[in-house]
């Protein structure tokens, strides 16, 4: 495989907090899942994505989801590997799967909104990138 090849390829697996955000705010068909812990989530998480802890990943917990649609797993960020588990357990089962790079650390680090108990609020994004 040549590099172009490669990061094409690598493109296909993982997205970044401005990419997933212009991409929800364009209507485009995308659930994101917190692959945290319940209590996590409640803590804080991103607008619209439902929690579906990686370790109770299986057919029932997720035969209400469609299998057409785009899924962008993440977690804590860049130290916490429950988005890759979640990734892995979702592509088992059928679903086309990304992971949100950096999870919701760099989510919120970018300047984007979070909601939960300890949510933030969002500000205007220039993405540099």
């Amino acid at each position: 495989m040549d590099q172009i090849e490669f990061y094409k390829r690598k493109l296909n697996y993982e997205t970044d907090s401005w990419d997933l955000y212009e991409a929800l705010n364009n209507g485009e068909d995308i659930v994101v899942i917190d692959a945290r812990s319940s209590e996590a989530y409640e803590i804080e998480h991103i607008p619209t994505a439902i929690n579906i802890p990686h370790r109770t990943m299986n057919e029932d917990t997720t035969s209400m989801l469609d299998k057409t649609k785009l899924y962008v797993t993440y977690c804590d960020g860049i130290g916490c590997n429950a988005s890759t588990k979640g990734a892995l357990n979702m592509v088992k089962l059928g679903f086309n799967v990304k992971e949100l790079m950096g999870g919701i650390e760099w989510w919120r680090r970018d300047g984007y909104e979070t909601v939960g108990k300890q949510a933030v609020d969002g500000k205007k994004v220039d993405c540099g990138c």
